[in-house]
């Protein structure tokens, strides 16, 4: 990742984290978000052949009959149908549709089912602003205005449209895919086949719940894997509680134990932070 990138995602760090008091539950929401961009910035190091930064990112699931690590994909996580429009849809019909499935975007598909390009609130925007903009004169203001009206006097999806289209395959790693969404500022991808025929939508927050689990899945890999499988004892021994990735345990346990047990705690992905009150024997 270059420093310019890695200065990027720092800075949305940043802009999420409130500088007063948080409100009822916004801690929560603050945590996850940062422990999403985390994993953003660690798909990008991985792309370009550096170390991940800290916090650690999240690490594959697990095939507990195969034993061998799972990547989560976007075919797993993408919504389907999607909702779509083709290119000759009117400018009334998509701010219907917008409005009616609740969405800041959608894709415009040919006869095909092909992606030819994304309609969203800013391209209807640029329509109305073309309507009642002043013009401001400088030759850069000029261009920038003249394109605004250009696509202001679309009236269909394909006019209005912004092209081409940013997408994603199912088969890509729900960390690239979350990569590419920061850096291209979207809240949804259009997820296509080999043919560039639409088969689903993936959202931000389906790759932040696919990237960032949750306490209970922490709290089952460390009963099964560290406890159960790694240090041969039964997890009934032992208190393990996890809030917002802090991890709480306690139990008897044989003192030489201890270390490797939180050692291999700690190194869970999405581990925040440990807590013990071991009784040693």
């Amino acid at each position: 990742m270059s420093g310019l990138e890695r200065g990027s995602v720092e800075r949305q760090a940043r802009k999420v984290v409130p500088g007063r008091g948080w409100r009822p539950g916004e801690e929560n929401r603050q945590d996850l978000m940062l422990r999403y961009l985390s994993a953003v910035a660690t798909a990008s190091a991985a792309r370009a052949g550096e170390q991940p930064p800290p916090p650690k990112a999240p690490r594959p699931v697990l095939d507990e009959d195969k034993s061998v690590p799972i990547t989560p994909r976007v075919r797993e996580v993408m919504s389907v149908p999607a909702v779509s429009v083709r290119g000759e849809t009117s400018f009334l019909e998509i701010v219907r549709t917008l409005s009616r499935e609740h969405l800041g975007a959608v894709p415009v598909v040919d006869a095909d089912g092909r992606v030819i390009g994304v309609v969203s609130e800013s391209d209807l925007l640029a329509k109305a602003a073309a309507q009642v903009a002043v013009p401001h004169p400088g030759p850069v203001r000029r261009l920038r205005e003249h394109r605004l009206y250009e696509k202001g006097r679309g009236e269909t999806a394909a006019a209005l449209m912004t092209s081409p289209a940013i997408t994603v395959a199912p088969g890509t790693k729900v960390a690239d895919a979350a990569w590419l969404a920061a850096r291209s500022r979207l809240k949804r991808l259009p997820v296509i086949d080999h043919r560039d025929r639409l088969v689903g939508v993936v959202s931000r927050i389906d790759l932040v719940r696919a990237l960032v689990r949750d306490d209970t899945k922490i709290r089952e890999e460390i009963e099964t894997r560290i406890i159960r499988q790694g240090l041969l004892l039964d997890p009934g021994a032992f208190e393990v509680t996890v809030e917002n990735g802090v991890v709480s345990v306690s139990g008897e346990v044989d003192g030489s134990l201890i270390p490797k047990l939180l050692e291999s705690i700690e190194e869970i992905d999405d581990v925040v932070e440990v807590s013990e009150h071991f009784t040693a024997r």
